[in-house]
């Protein structure tokens, strides 16, 4: 019998997001990359912005994707980006106070590894600094062994169905085509999430922005990430109920 989970995120894999999409993980039990989805240009698939002294810039992998793509099809088209990416981090970044904490897993994943899949690298990334590197307990699954069938709304009822949840956490973009008065979501609770609220953190070329890699926080705050990620909120919560 499959077990039931409480809390359900169902999400694109995105290049080195930002600490919203960990805060997403962080809510739930089950968080499933949906890679098996048509590939989307100019998108965080394959990109995410940093910090720089110009201000902020774009950091963009060169793939093969087209709209005729899934994302988990999409492949690298030249391997000198991985080089290229990691000298743009330690350039930008090799001074903040936590870089060389975090630099031999980088280094590793940038120079010690050849990537041939966007999707595999995402995932991989993604995984590793939940674990690794914020304390997230969170298990990810990959939305190809489900088999969802099914179009937009349909599909994800199907996937969540498959995956025996309880509640569906969704980030606010999903609102676009869920209908939450559908009665396919009977006995599943639509839970929409909050990105608001973030506190800055000391953050290198101001002026200071959210909207940045979830590398730019861990390089500035190290083991106190997961405060600004989430942690806040307990602050929140006890002066809310004074």
């Amino acid at each position: 019998m499959q077990a039931r989970h409480n809390k359900v995120a169902i999400l694109q894999s995105n290049y080195i997001p930002w600490k919203g999409y960990f805060d997403l993980i962080h809510d739930v039990d089950l968080f499933i990359f949906y890679d098996d989805v048509q590939y989307t240009l100019r998108d965080w698939r394959n990109r995410n912005r940093i910090k720089t002294p110009r201000g902020v810039d774009w950091l963009t992998v060169p793939t093969n994707g087209t709209r005729q793509h899934l994302i988990c099809e999409v492949e690298f088209t030249d391997p000198r980006w991985q080089s290229k990416h990691w000298e743009t981090l330690r350039h930008n970044y090799g001074k903040t106070p936590y870089f060389e904490r975090y630099r031999p897993f980088f280094e590793d994943v940038y120079l010690g590894n050849r990537w041939d899949h966007l999707s595999q690298l995402n995932q991989y990334l993604i995984e590793q600094i939940s674990h690794q590197f914020l304390g997230i307990t969170t298990i990810f699954a990959d939305s190809r062994r489900y088999r969802a069938t099914g179009e937009k709304q349909e599909r994800i009822v199907d996937l969540l169905t498959k995956a025996a949840a309880l509640h569906y956490v969704s980030g606010p973009a999903a609102k676009s085509y869920i209908d939450e008065t559908h009665s396919a979501w009977t006995g599943i609770e639509l839970v929409w999430k909050d990105y608001g609220g973030y506190p800055e953190y000391p953050q290198s070329h101001p002026p200071f922005e959210h909207a940045v890699t979830i590398l730019d926080l861990l390089f500035h705050t190290g083991p106190e990430a997961p405060y600004y990620i989430w942690g806040w909120r307990a602050n929140v919560d006890s002066n809310n109920d004074k």
